[in-house]
C-alpha cells in the first residue's frame, strides 16, 4: 500500500513521456494521505544557466512536496545543455557519482516518510562510463513506477523497458499510461494490449491535459 511506501523510482519508456508530471502527482497523492514526502531529481539537464535557478522538473517536484530540503540534496547534478546526462557532465568537466546520489538520498530519507525519485531519460540512459539509470534504481533499492507515454511505438518501448527491468532484477511496482496527444488512434486498444502483457498493476490512464496540476492528477492515481 502507498501508506507503507518509503521510496519509489519513477522511470520512463523514453524522454518526454511525462515522468515529472507523474512523479509530482505521486508526491501529491502521498501527501494527501497525511504522510511526509519529498521529491528527488538526481540528475537534470536542460537547466537554466543561472546556478541558483531551479530546473523546471525540480521546481515541479518541490511544489508538490510537503517537506522542504536543500537543493543540493534534491538535485545533486544540474546541467545546462539539454543532452544525455553523461555527455552533459563531460561538457561540465564532471563525473556523475552514484555514491554521491545515494548519500543525498539518505539525507532525504531522514526528512520524510517517502522519497519519490525521478529518473532521467529512459531506463538505460548512461550516467557515466559504466553505470546507467537502472543501476541508480538498483543502488537506491527502489521499486520502479514506469511511465508509458502513449504515442506511436509505445508498445514496443514499454515492453522492451519491462524486459530490461526484469533482466536487471528491478521490481516493477506498477505503470501509468500517459496520453501525449489529444487523440491517439486506438488508444484504448493500445492500453489493453499493454495491460495484457505487463504483469504489474496499471495505476492510472491519464488523459492529455498539459495544464493539469499535480493535485488534479493525483486524484486519478492509485498507488498499489
Amino acid at each position: 500500500m502507498a501508506s507503507d511506501l518509503t521510496g519509489l523510482f519513477v522511470a520512463g519508456t523514453d524522454t518526454g513521456v511525462g515522468k515529472t508530471r507523474i512523479a509530482a502527482a505521486c508526491i501529491a497523492h502521498i501527501a494527501a494521505q497525511g504522510r511526509t514526502v519529498v521529491g528527488m531529481k538526481p540528475v537534470a539537464s536542460g537547466c537554466p544557466a543561472s546556478g541558483t535557478a531551479l530546473c523546471d522538473d525540480v521546481r515541479q517536484l518541490a511544489a508538490a512536496a510537503n517537506v522542504g530540503a536543500p537543493q543540493e540534496w534534491i538535485n545533486p547534478y544540474r546541467f545546462v545543455p539539454p543532452v544525455a546526462p553523461h555527455l552533459a557532465a563531460a561538457m561540465a568537466g564532471q563525473t556523475i557519482s552514484l555514491k554521491h546520489i545515494r548519500d543525498c538520498y539518505g539525507q532525504l530519507q531522514k526528512l520524510a516518510d517517502t522519497v519519490v525519485v525521478e529518473g532521467v531519460g529512459g531506463l538505460l540512459v548512461p550516467l557515466n562510463d559504466r553505470e546507467d539509470t537502472a543501476d541508480l534504481a538498483l543502488q537506491l533499492k527502489l521499486p520502479v513506477l514506469l511511465v508509458v507515454g502513449l504515442r506511436l511505438g509505445c508498445i514496443n518501448h514499454a515492453l522492451l523497458t519491462v524486459a530490461a527491468l526484469q533482466q536487471r532484477g528491478l521490481r516493477l511496482y506498477g505503470w501509468v499510461a500517459n496520453a501525449l496527444e489529444p487523440a491517439m488512434p486506438l488508444q484504448d486498444d493500445v492500453v489493453a494490449a499493454l495491460r495484457q502483457r505487463i504483469a504489474a498493476p496499471l495505476l492510472a490512464v491519464l488523459p492529455y491535459a498539459p495544464q493539469a496540476s499535480a493535485t488534479e492528477l493525483a486524484e486519478r492515481i492509485r498507488l498499489a
